[in-house]
Parts: C-alpha cells; structure tokens; sequence
C-alpha cells in the first residue's frame, strides 16, 4: 500500500470506532420497548439490576441502573417474561451493545398486581398471616386510635358511627396522608407512636376505596410489619369489600371497609346497657331462690330435736363425754398394769443372767493379772504367776504357789 493510499483511509481507534457506533445506537434506538424472558438476573450490592431478555432465537443483555430499580413495585425473577423500556447503548469496555432499561412491566400482569401477589407469598412463609398470633379485641375500649387522612370520608363515617353507638368513647386521631410518595412510613409512624404511647386500647388504620395504585400504601412490607409488631390490637378497614391489601391479611382483623371497623370495635351503649340491666335481674333472681333455699334448709335445722331441747342434748354429750373418760382410764391402767409385769419380767430374766448375782452366791471369777483375761482351767496358772479375783464385794490380787 502507498502512502498516498494510506493518507486517503480513515483509520478509526477501537475508542473511536466504539464512540460512533454507540451514536449511531443511540439516535436510532433512544427509546424502545423490548419483550423477552429474564435469564441471567443479578441485583448488585451497589443497587444496580444486571440481566438478559432472550427469545427463542436471540439474547440482549440488559442493565437497570439503581434510581429506576428503585421504583419497580415488584420483584424481577429468572424466567419471567417482562416488556421493557429504555435505550439500547454500548458498554465501551467490551464493546457490547446493551438495554439500558428504565421501566419494566410483567407481561400479562400488572407490575402492582404482581408485586402483591409476590409480598403476599413471602409474607405468608414469614408466618406474618398466622391466626395464633392475632390478638383478640378489647370488648369494650375506652380509647381508639385511627390512623387515617384526616380529610377523607372514612374518618368522617367512623367518627359519625361511633358517637351514634358510645357517645363518650375516646377518639385519638393521627392524620397521614393515604396513597402517594411518603403515605407507607406515615401510617407506619401512626402504629408506632399508639404503641410507644400506650394511650389506646385499639388501632384502626385504613381509607375509603380506590385503585390498587391507590391503596398501594397499605400493601408495602415497612406497613405490614409495623402491623405484627404492634401490641396493641389493630383493625385494617381499607377500601370497599371486593378490596384485599396486605395490612388485611396481617391484622388482628380485617373489616369490610372503614364503616365496618367502626361497627366491629365498638358495641352500643344502648345494648350494653340492656345486657347489664338483665344480667342484674338474673343475678337477683338467683339470689333470691338461693336465699329461699337456705332458709328452709335453716327451717328445717330449726325444727330438729336438737334444737328444740338443746339444753337435754348437751347433758346427754356430757354424759357419754365421761363414760368415755371412765373407759379411757380403765384402759391405760390397764395398759400400765401390762406393761409393768412385761418390765419385771424382763428385768428378772436380766438379774438372772448378770454375773455379779451369781457372785454374791459365793462365787468368784479369776482372771489373770494385769490382763484381765478370763481363767477358766488351772492349768492356765501358771506358778508364780499373779491373778485376780473378783468376789461379790471387792477383789483380791495374788501369787500362785502350785
């Protein structure tokens, strides 16, 4: 090749030629929307998303940065098939083209839909939904704390119920927003703060009815777990009916909507009064056929012999008291009389058998001295040898001679 040949190519490099084709990528492909099932999928410790949409014939790696990662409502799993939005890029460092995504919907399902039913199913293997851990409500609370907006139609209902069904029942509210950015950790505070004040019986938290997106607050997992950790008892009542939010199925109770709640947590005051009032002519009328039982049971003690001559029944204990008085000294001297003939006895067969008797016969006992060992055969004494003799008084020392 000549020089002049050489002058006339242009000669790219690899940064360069990298550079161009990345611009050429990006103004064709600035913004569109690719369909395909997710293989490959990494959430990085940093927040970023890396992954692969393939088909049948062809795969494109994909990159979802942290800040759009971030606002996916549910959770991106191998093998789901999702429909994506953003720019196809090169990464230059190996000069790949790539997805760059910035929104990610499930095919067939809707993001919101989808991240419920996944919370939904983890919640459930926590244990979060379990009966044996929902706490039974208060029959009658004597204060109420409700965690709602303060300007929507569910405060305003329940407020209304309540008064028309206990007049004078404490109403503590803590206003939060319902739906929207910040509405979670709102409703999430207002379940803390009752719990660290202790200043109500009961909790209701919930809003009246709307879209999933709208109810979306009461189905993020800082709400449901600030829903098992409270103490006091809580009662969801979000949307209409038909509407089921993960705070629902986490609450010691679920009510229909908010109207409900109200209805469920506080009984009338009329009914109450009516209950009292026939447990109270209950109560008197046991009493009373208790108290007449009694008293002819007494009437019939009072009419026994024992009261109409008590002063006769008395002699007649006194009389059997000493007979067995009598009985009882007869007895042990009896017994006495026994035991001291067993004791003489025994004490004559003891005087029989003691040595020192047989000695005040006239006998003695020789033994050998100073040992004192027992001679019973005089060929055990030897001559010249000293023995002793116990006499029935005293003792004599001496030599043996033959």
């Amino acid at each position: 090749m000549s020089d002049n040949t050489a002058r006339d190519k242009k000669i790219y490099t690899v940064s360069e030629i990298t550079r161009d084709i990345s611009q050429l990528l990006e103004g064709a492909f600035s913004r569109v929307w690719v369909e395909g099932e997710v293989s490959n999928f990494i959430l990085h410790t940093s927040g970023h998303c890396y992954l692969s949409l393939k088909d049948a014939e062809s795969v494109i790696a994909c990159v979802i940065f942290k800040g759009s990662a971030s606002k996916l409502k549910f959770t991106i799993e191998n093998g789901m098939s999702l429909v994506c939005s953003g720019r196809i890029g090169i990464y230059n460092k190996r000069g790949q083209y790539q997805l760059y995504i910035n929104k990610a919907e499930p095919r067939g399902i809707g993001s919101l839909q989808l991240a419920f039913t996944q919370l939904k199913e983890r919640l459930f293997k926590e244990g979060l939904f379990s009966s044996a851990d929902k706490k039974p409500l208060p029959y009658l609370p004597e204060a109420i704390g409700i965690v709602t907006s303060p300007t929507g139609a569910a405060i305003h209902d329940m407020l209304d119920i309540i008064d028309r069904r206990f007049s004078n029942m404490r109403v503590t509210l803590f206003p939060v927003k319902v739906q929207g950015e910040g509405a979670a950790s709102e409703i999430v505070e207002g379940i803390e703060t009752f719990n660290r004040l202790k200043n109500v019986d009961l909790i209701i938290i919930g809003r009246g009815g709307g879209s999933l997106e709208d109810l979306w607050a009461f189905n993020e997992e800082p709400v449901a777990r600030a829903i098992y950790a409270s103490e006091i008892p809580l009662v969801s009542a979000v949307g209409h009916e038909i509407d089921y939010t993960i705070a629902d199925f986490v609450a010691d109770l679920r009510a229909p909507t908010p109207s409900a709640a109200a209805e469920l947590t506080v009984r009338k005051k009329d009914d109450i009064l009516k209950q009292i009032d026939n447990l109270r002519q209950r109560l008197k009328q046991a009493l009373q056929g208790r108290a007449d039982i009694l008293k002819k049971h007494l009437d019939g003690i009072m009419k026994r012999y024992a009261f109409r001559q008590p002063q006769f029944l008395v002699e007649q204990y006194q009389q059997r008291l000493d007979e067995q008085q009598r009985s009882l000294s007869q007895s042990l001297a009896y017994l006495i009389s026994i035991k001291r003939e067993k004791a003489q006895s025994i004490s004559g067969r003891l005087k029989a058998l003691n040595p020192t008797a047989i000695l005040s016969r006239g006998y003695s006992i020789t033994m050998a001295y100073p040992r004192g060992d027992i001679i019973k055969d005089a060929s055990l004494a030897k001559k010249g040898s000293r023995i002793r003799t116990k006499l029935a008084k005293g003792e004599i020392i001496s030599t043996v001679e033959n």
